[in-house]
């Protein structure tokens, strides 16, 4: 499905660090009304729960493993990162 140049004109701007979870501080439910995507080392990357642009991080779930609260655990994978509108 393609979208015309209008609908990523009235999305609000990428911020330099977007959280999945929402009772993170860095969550922003403005910008996940949109489709966006996630580009790290030049590879897109779908399965991604947080990143910031300016440190250079994603967090990925470690597979199935839990922490003690029941939430996936997350590595911080260091590189390029780049968020787009799709």
């Amino acid at each position: 499905m393609f979208r015309t140049m209008t609908s990523t004109t009235d999305a609000p701007a990428l911020p330099d660090r977007l959280s999945v979870d929402p009772r993170s501080p860095h969550h922003n439910a403005a910008v996940f009304a949109h489709d966006i995507g996630i580009r790290f080392n030049d590879k897109e990357r779908s399965d991604v729960d947080e990143y910031c642009i300016s440190e250079g991080w994603i967090k990925v779930p470690a597979g199935k493993t839990l922490d003690r609260k029941g939430r996936p655990l997350l590595l911080t994978l260091k590189g390029r990162v780049e968020a787009f509108y799709r």
